[in-house]
Parts: structure tokens; C-alpha cells; sequence
């Protein structure tokens, strides 16, 4: 068999580039058996990278991290791409397939704030930066004395915004945080149970050309079986909602034995009104546990959750 080298496409930041190297080196645990000659990690700039003034909303949603990488990969220009699976639009691109799942970091959000002050310590007023409206949603569900701001750009400079004074504190997801040694400008740690995160926060995804048989083996090997298991649950959740980035929706679910426990809060368009649903059902089931999580929160929310 003639030896091969696998390209992988991903953003350039220094986060993405992390995770590029996790998928790297688990690939690379299998370089005997499907005589992989090298791994190159090729850096690619996407549109959600050129744009950090305006909401993702604004600008197309959240394809806009992906569809740029996702050209190279139909081209046959990469191999895979990898993606942070939050940052994914919840219908695949024709030709592709994303079925591979590095095992999930923490999916929890953090609160970083000068002088580590808690959340429930913030002065009225505090000025606190996100670009999700989920996030928006849910603190202000907790708060409703606090004023919400757009922020964008890395970590590092959403830090240093902080540090400037421009803003009182930032929510992120602990982590990218964890990934760059930066836990120790952590002010606070919200549970799952009071903040549920993005679906497939935490979830590194790794997606290849559907024909690939090659890459498709080789990318099952690298498979997270109860990663998989749970992106199936939670991705459904969007799928049924046709969720986008101006759906406020948080969605996490963790396996117990043979059942996965599911629970998922939608709000509606001007964060008002909360939905909640939660359920379980056996790990054979996981897909279907999505669907009915979606449905009833459609239900619920008599579908004032989109324009």
C-alpha cells in the first residue's frame, strides 16, 4: 500500500490549532496500520475570522467558522477538517459527513471578571460581553440588573477587554479556557444546571468527504463512542428546531449505565419567556431522545423562538 500523508484543515487561531493537534496526534496512533507517511495541519481563514465588529446572526450564521474549510475539503485541497462542534450548522453539507468525535472536554461556562469577583457580586449595571443569545438569555434570567454587550475575537482578546475596563467580566466556555492554561483568570464556574451550554459545547468534530472510505475508517477509529453518543442526542434537539445562531437554545445531556438523561431550555426571540424540557432514554435511543426533546419545546413555545 503506498504511504499517505493527511492534510487537515483547520481555523487559525491559536485554540483551533490546539484541537488540530489532538486530532493529529490520534491519528498518528494509527500510522502503521493505514501506512500514514505524515500529518500536516493546514491553517485556513473563514469569513466568522475576517468579521469580528457585528453578531455571527449578521453575518450568515454559524457556517461562517466552517463553509470556508468545508470548500477546501469538496475540493479534495484537505483530507478532514476539524471544528469545534458548537460552531457547526446543524444540517451536514452535501458530500460531506461528520461522524467522528474526540472525547469531550468540559462543557461548562466560566465567568471571568477583574478581580475575580463572583457573578452574583457584580455592581448593577455591570457590563458584561457575549455574542450568544443564549448566554444574554440566561443571565439575564438569573439578573436583570446587568447590561449585555457584544464581544468577539479570541480569548486573548476578550481578556484583555476586561483588563482595559471596557468590560466588567465575559462569559466563555471553559474549555477553550482549559485548552490555553488560562484557568487562572477564572472568576466562576456555572454548573450545566445553571447554565445549560451550547449543544456539542466542548466537542471537538472531525469531518471528512462522505466517499473517503480511507478517512472514514481511519476516523472511526479515533471515535469517542459516548462523545458520539451524546452529539446524536443533542444535535437532533437543533435539527427538529432548525436551530441557528439567533436560536437561544442551551442543550446538554451525560450517559448513566445504558440511559442517556437529556435537558434542553429555549427562549423566545427577545429572551421573555424560557421553555424547559428534560427526558431520558436508553443510549440505543439517543437520536430519538433528541427529536422529542425538540418537539416539546416547539410545542412549547408555539414556534416564537425564530423570525
Amino acid at each position: 500500500m503506498k504511504s499517505k500523508k493527511i492534510i487537515i484543515g483547520s481555523r487559525g487561531s491559536k485554540l483551533a490549532l490546539i484541537y488540530a493537534e489532538k486530532a493529529k496526534n490520534q491519528i498518528l496512533k494509527f500510522s502503521k496500520k493505514f501506512n500514514i507517511s505524515n500529518v500536516e495541519i493546514k491553517t485556513i481563514t473563514t469569513t466568522g475570522d475576517l468579521n469580528l465588529k457585528v453578531r455571527l446572526s449578521e453575518l450568515g450564521g454559524k457556517g461562517l467558522f466552517s463553509k470556508k474549510i468545508e470548500e477546501e475539503l469538496l475540493d479534495c485541497k484537505i483530507d478532514l477538517a476539524i471544528h469545534a462542534l458548537k460552531d457547526m450548522p446543524s444540517i451536514e453539507t452535501n458530500g460531506l459527513v461528520t461522524n467522528s468525535f474526540l472525547e469531550r472536554n468540559d462543557p461548562r461556562e466560566v465567568l471571568i471578571s477583574r478581580d475575580k469577583i463572583k457573578f452574583k457580586d457584580l455592581k448593577p449595571n455591570s457590563i458584561i460581553g457575549t455574542s450568544s443569545f443564549r448566554r444574554e438569555y440566561q443571565l439575564r434570567n438569573i439578573r436583570n440588573d446587568l447590561n449585555f454587550k457584544l464581544i468577539r475575537g479570541n480569548i486573548d482578546t476578550r481578556l484583555k477587554k476586561v483588563n482595559d475596563r471596557l468590560y466588567d467580566a465575559v462569559i466563555l466556555a471553559s474549555a477553550g479556557i482549559d485548552c490555553l492554561d488560562f484557568s487562572h483568570h477564572i472568576s466562576e464556574i456555572f454548573s450545566v444546571d445553571e447554565i445549560i451550554p451550547s449543544a456539542g459545547q466542548g466537542v471537538i468534530a472531525l469531518q471528512c468527504r462522505k466517499d473517503d472510505e480511507q478517512i472514514n475508517e481511519i476516523l472511526q477509529k479515533i471515535n469517542h463512542a459516548n462523545t458520539y453518543i451524546c452529539v446524536q442526542a443533542e444535535r437532533n434537539v437543533l435539527k427538529f428546531l432548525e436551530g441557528d445562531c439567533e436560536t437561544a437554545i442551551g442543550v446538554i445531556s451525560h450517559i448513566d449505565n445504558e440511559n442517556i438523561k437529556l435537558k434542553a431550555e429555549l427562549f423566545s426571540l427577545d429572551g421573555s419567556k424560557r421553555f424547559y424540557y428534560e427526558a431520558s432514554k436508553n443510549i440505543k435511543e439517543a437520536q430519538d431522545l433528541g427529536l422529542e426533546v425538540g418537539e416539546n419545546l416547539k410545542r412549547q413555545s408555539l414556534g416564537n423562538y425564530k423570525k
